[in-house]
């Protein structure tokens, strides 16, 4: 990609249909990881979108746990942009009347994930081999929607197939309102370098915005693919778990041309426990400490301190020896910084 220049020419703030977005950085949808506690702490620190995790159009579903805690939207900040997992065309307009009646202001439609789990299924980004079959999907949601719909997808199935282009004519045809893309095809799961080029050519293919996804990972970086691609936004996705401050570097960095860096590691504390609290609030205390394991975790990966974790953090299931456990850590780390008396 070029150097970093000046940010002057770079897009204005996203617009989704009639929802204009104060930014242009999104929080990526992610399984097990986008739950509405970790979406609260991405809009807190400059998401201007934080997506759900996707939910199933299955109606046998709907009631599950697992679909109730992804459709609780009850306080949550706007606009709440709501990710549906399905193949039936009907199934998809049923779900998507059913989550806008549950506050979704935005449904967002999954072309886009690699797992073996779910394209077997064939759903997620194998829906891309079925461009017929994405048609109707598109089009069934969009006619039963009174709010806009946006789409997520890979570049195509695999390097040979990159059909991205061709779906995003057919999607704004449909009446999607933006298009996410993935710089990968979905059998390159999370793995090698990002087709910028396609994620470019799907941009000149339509006039509704593009948002550019996959190892967005320093505010260098974002500003480089919205340069390189000519995308109107970026969705940031892995790089953020465990380092939720890094949405609000890069918003900051693309909307005043300042990157703050990260905050200081008091910060960073009271952000985790906040993050815990909140886990512990919206699962229940037995079922939020066993979620907030992987966090503490990535939260320990990214201060390059996982090793000053104690084990017991990860198997203690009381959260108040959970938090004790997590501040023991951070006065470890806080030992071994420069300067510690």
């Amino acid at each position: 990609m070029s150097e970093r220049a000046g940010i002057e020419d770079v897009a204005a703030p996203l617009r989704i249909g009639r929802l204009a977005l104060k930014g242009r950085v999104i929080a990526a949808p992610m399984a097990g990881v986008s739950d509405q506690p970790y979406r609260a702490l991405a809009r807190d620190f400059g998401a201007a979108l934080a997506v759900s995790e996707m939910v199933s159009a299955s109606p046998q579903l709907r009631e599950s746990r697992k679909s109730r805690q992804r459709t609780d939207h009850d306080g949550e900040a706007g606009p709440v942009s709501v990710q549906l997992l399905g193949a039936d065309p009907d199934q998809m307009a049923d779900a998507a009347r059913f989550n806008i009646a549950k506050g979704a202001d935005i449904i967002d439609i999954n072309l886009g994930c690699p797992t073996k789990k779910v394209c077997k299924r064939l759903v997620g980004s194998a829906l891309m081999r079925d461009e017929p079959l994405v048609r109707r999907i598109l089009e069934a949601v969009v006619s039963a929607s009174t709010v806009p719909v946006t789409l997520k997808m890979r570049t195509g199935w695999d390097r040979n197939s990159r059909n991205a282009p061709a779906i995003a004519t057919m999607a704004e045809e449909a009446g999607i309102q933006a298009l996410s893309v993935h710089g990968r095809s979905r059998e390159c799961r999370y793995h090698g370098p990002i087709d910028y080029e396609t994620i470019a050519q799907v941009k000149s293919s339509v006039s509704i915005p593009v948002i550019a996804n996959g190892d967005i990972d320093s505010p260098d970086i974002a500003l480089q693919v919205l340069r390189t691609t000519g995308a109107d936004a970026v969705m940031v996705g892995r790089a953020a778990q465990g380092q939720p401050w890094l949405l609000g570097r890069i918003a900051e960095s693309l909307d005043h041309q300042r990157d703050p860096g990260d905050p200081a590691l008091a910060h960073k504390f009271r952000t985790v426990l906040t993050h815990l609290e909140a886990l512990y609030g919206f699962y229940g205390e037995e079922q939020g400490v066993r979620i907030a394991r992987k966090h503490v975790q990535w939260y320990a990966e990214k201060l390059n301190a996982k090793h000053l974790l104690d084990r017991r953090c990860s198997e203690t299931k009381d959260p108040l020896a959970q938090i004790n456990w997590v501040g023991d850590f951070f006065a470890r780390v806080a030992a071994q910084e420069p300067g510690h008396a």
